[in-house]
C-alpha cells in the first residue's frame, strides 16, 4: 500500500514538474500609433431640398391639396430646366396640425391635418446652384429647406483619407523609433477607424432668409472641395536597430 502511494505521488510530481519549471513568455515589445488623414475632392453635384405643405380638415383634403400643389411645383421646377429624373421624393408625411393658442389664451382655429411632401432636386451646375435656388423660391408654393454637395463616388474620398492616415501613422512610428534608438519590425495589427465627409453646408437656410432676396440668385458660395477625414491605429513590433 505504501509502495503504491509513493509511486502515485512520484508520478503526480513528475507530471506537474514541467508546469512548475515553465517560465512565462516574455512580452513582445511593440509600438502603437494612431494616424489621421484628410482628402479633398471637388464636388460633382448639389442637392436642394424643398417641401410642399398643405392643410385640410380631413386627411383626404390635406393629401389632395398636397398632390395638386406638388404637381404645380414639379411643372415650375421642370420649366426652369431641371430634368424629371433629377427630382425625387425624399419624404412624405401626414400629421395632425399642432394646436396653437392665441394671445388671449384661446385656441386658434385651423385645419386639423397637414401634409408635407419633401422633394430632393439634384443639379450638376455647382456654380449656378445659387441662381437655381433663387428661381425655385420665386416659383412659390414651396419652402426652401437646405442645400448640400456630394460626390458620385463617395468611397473614393474615404479611401484617400485612409491612405493619408496610414502614412501619418507610419511617419509618427518612425519618429518614435528613431528617437528611442530602435527599428520598426512587422506590422502586427491594423484597426480601422472612422472615415467620413465633413459637411461643408451644415446650416439650414430658411425661406425667410431667401425671401428678402427674391430679386434673383441666393448668395450661396459652393465649396471648392469636399473634405474627408479618417483615422487608423497601427501596431508594429519593435526590432533592434541594425
Amino acid at each position: 500500500m505504501r509502495l503504491a502511494l509513493a509511486a502515485a505521488l512520484s508520478l503526480a510530481l513528475g507530471l506537474a514538474s514541467p508546469a512548475f519549471a515553465q517560465e512565462p513568455t516574455p512580452r513582445q515589445p511593440t509600438i502603437s500609433v494612431m494616424g489621421t488623414g484628410e482628402a479633398e475632392l471637388k464636388p460633382d453635384f448639389a442637392t436642394i431640398f424643398v417641401s410642399v405643405e398643405t392643410k385640410g380638415d380631413t386627411v383626404a383634403q390635406a393629401t389632395n391639396a398636397n398632390r395638386a400643389g406638388t404637381e404645380r411645383v414639379l411643372a415650375r421646377i421642370q420649366g426652369i430646366g431641371i430634368k424629371k429624373d433629377d427630382i425625387q421624393t425624399a419624404n412624405f408625411q401626414v400629421f395632425q396640425t399642432p394646436q396653437q393658442i392665441g394671445p388671449d389664451g384661446r385656441e386658434i382655429k385651423q385645419p386639423k391635418f397637414s401634409a408635407n411632401h419633401r422633394l430632393r432636386i439634384k443639379t450638376r451646375d455647382i456654380d449656378g446652384v445659387g441662381q437655381l435656388a433663387g428661381e425655385i423660391l420665386a416659383s412659390g408654393d414651396m419652402t426652401f429647406q437646405s442645400v448640400s454637395f456630394g460626390l458620385d463616388r463617395q468611397e473614393e474620398g474615404g479611401d484617400k483619407a485612409r491612405e493619408a492616415a496610414v502614412r501619418d501613422a507610419k511617419r509618427q512610428a518612425e519618429v518614435y523609433a528613431a528617437a528611442a534608438g530602435v527599428a520598426l519590425g512587422r506590422i502586427l495589427e491594423i484597426r480601422d477607424g472612422s472615415a467620413q465627409p465633413v459637411e461643408p453646408y451644415p446650416e439650414m437656410m430658411r425661406t425667410q432668409m431667401a425671401a428678402a432676396k427674391n430679386d434673383g440668385a441666393i448668395p450661396l458660395v459652393p465649396p471648392a472641395t469636399i473634405r474627408y477625414t479618417a483615422n487608423v491605429q497601427l501596431v508594429w513590433e519593435i526590432a533592434p536597430k541594425p
